[in-house]
């Protein structure tokens, strides 16, 4: 039975409990949208901090790059933001959920998100902060783009739209001139599709292995790897420069875990689009740290980009093709 409708002395309508619905029933549902209101307003605050300790982390990887090997902040990058990640998945009792059946996916997983990390500290050297920020932006319009041929997944005609329109925004911001595409905003753009590569390859492990697994064998493999290279590429830091580099892991997996606990409080749909936010607070750091003013180029491409992107996952939620909440944990810089 539906309850009887009414209007209010403004002309809108609201509904009224049915005569013989029980008196608590209204009460407890206000109570749960109420709590679910809360969870939501904490999930939005909890992305918005993610992406400012990302940007803050990014801005410092651009300060150092300059005197240090990209590989050797990659390598310490990791480091010291396996501490609070470890933290975080004994606190959570995930530690019994690390075997896995899947070992070399782990391992190409891990190789691609290190390189999508190389390109995008390597970018930082050259380019302005907000410049790369905003070419990372187009990862969800590969993302769709790439789900058909590596997951299978079908993409309908409206999704594709969003994606070649975000694709136009994404030639604007790199800038072609002469006929040829600038070189460093390749290699962002090359970081861009490894990024988008990662969370694909993250949402097929997810379909058998637990979070804890894949942010463990990520973190321990990365930091392997990036070990490998430095008797080859090591500047030994001074003290300054060492703090900054503990600094940048620690605040790295920081930002890991809140944007894991942003998703896990609030729809995709709802806190995804919040990462945008990063376009803001690089182009003040740009500004005031190095003098850098995002291009018209820039600025009417992450408009576009950014348009496309939010339509896309607003769609994929409105069909029910949520990716997983922790896909960030494992994917993100």
């Amino acid at each position: 039975m539906f309850p009887p409708v009414k209007a209010t002395a403004d002309g809108e309508f609201m509904t009224t409990p049915a005569s013989d619905a029980p008196a608590a029933v209204l009460p407890a549902a206000t109570e749960l949208a109420r709590d679910g209101a809360q969870e939501t307003g904490r999930g939005i605050a909890m992305m918005l901090v993610a992406v400012g300790l990302f940007t803050i982390m990014d801005a410092l990887v651009k300060w150092l790059g300059s005197r240090y090997p990209t590989i050797e902040i990659v390598f310490f990058r990791n480091l010291f933001a396996f501490v609070p990640v470890a933290v975080f998945v004994l606190r959570s009792g995930a530690l019994v959920t690390l075997k896995t059946s899947r070992p070399m996916a782990h391992v190409l997983r891990s190789l691609i998100g290190l390189s999508a990390l190389f390109a995008f500290f390597y970018s930082y050297t050259l380019m302005p902060l907000a410049d790369v920020i905003a070419i990372s932006f187009a990862a969800p319009l590969f993302v769709t783009a790439l789900s058909v041929p590596i997951l299978g997944e079908a993409v309908g005609a409206r999704r594709w739209t969003a994606v070649l329109v975000g694709f136009a925004g994404v030639v604007v911001m790199v800038n072609p001139g002469a006929g040829v595409l600038e070189p460093v905003a390749l290699v962002a753009l090359a970081g861009t599709v490894g990024y988008a590569l990662v969370m694909i390859l993250v949402r097929k492990l997810s379909r058998t292995e637990s979070s804890a697994a894949i942010v463990f064998y990520y973190s321990l493999s990365s930091i392997v790897v990036a070990a490998a290279f430095m008797p080859f590429q090591w500047v030994a830091p001074d003290s300054g420069d060492f703090a900054i580099l503990v600094i940048i892991g620690l605040v790295g997996g920081v930002a890991q875990i809140a944007m894991t606990l942003a998703f896990r409080l609030a729809p995709v749909a709802v806190v995804a689009p919040f990462d945008y936010s990063a376009m803001i607070w690089a182009s003040l750091l740009g500004y005031f740290v190095w003098g850098d003013v995002p291009g018209l180029n820039v600025w009417t491409g992450v408009a576009i980009v950014v348009a496309s992107g939010v339509y896309i996952v607003r769609r994929e939620a409105d069909l029910g093709l949520r990716r997983g909440v922790a896909r960030r944990l494992h994917a993100r810089r």
